[in-house]
């Protein structure tokens, strides 16, 4: 059996209104594309792309920080409750077969270390701009176009 394809969404709790367009768009064609989205399942970057998965019925898994899966966001199929505060990242990262990074902070800066040192391809969208390998996409559908072509060079999936 084939297994489907997992795509991170890593970004800021909160974020602005261009921001969480942004973050939509990309849960839309994560779903658009027959992949199922994983993220911290809380809010801001997290919901906006869950929101957008489900609009397109798609599957979305939210890596909890806490102990109460009811802290997940409105829009999030399966709740992971870990009881890991921000170590629940490599969980999210670890479980991807790649991860899109979508503005963020220090939560975000973590989670694109763990992707680079454990080989998980990675596509950013106005997220941090560091001297290291990400693919930088201009809009949400070459973001997830990137990371489907990552993950074909890098693991023959897909």
């Amino acid at each position: 059996m084939k297994k489907k394809i997992i795509i991170g969404v890593i970004g800021s709790s909160r974020c602005s209104s261009s921001i969480a367009e942004i973050a939509y768009m990309v849960g839309k064609e994560i779903a658009r594309k027959g992949a199922i989205l994983i993220c911290g399942g809380m809010g801001g970057v997290m919901e906006a792309a869950c929101k957008g998965a489900k609009e397109i019925k798609g599957m979305t898994i939210g890596v909890l920080p806490g102990d109460n899966k009811e802290t997940a966001n409105a829009y999030v199929d399966i709740p992971i409750i870990t009881g890991m505060g921000e170590a629940r990242n490599i969980i999210i990262v670890r479980s991807s077969d790649a991860v899109i990074a979508i503005a963020g902070k220090y939560g975000t800066l973590s989670e694109l270390a763990f992707a680079l040192r454990f080989d998980v391809p990675v596509v950013g969208i106005a997220t941090w701009n560091i001297d290291i390998p990400i693919l930088k996409a201009n809009n949400p559908k070459q973001a997830v176009d990137m990371a489907l072509s990552a993950i074909q060079k890098t693991q023959g999936k897909y």
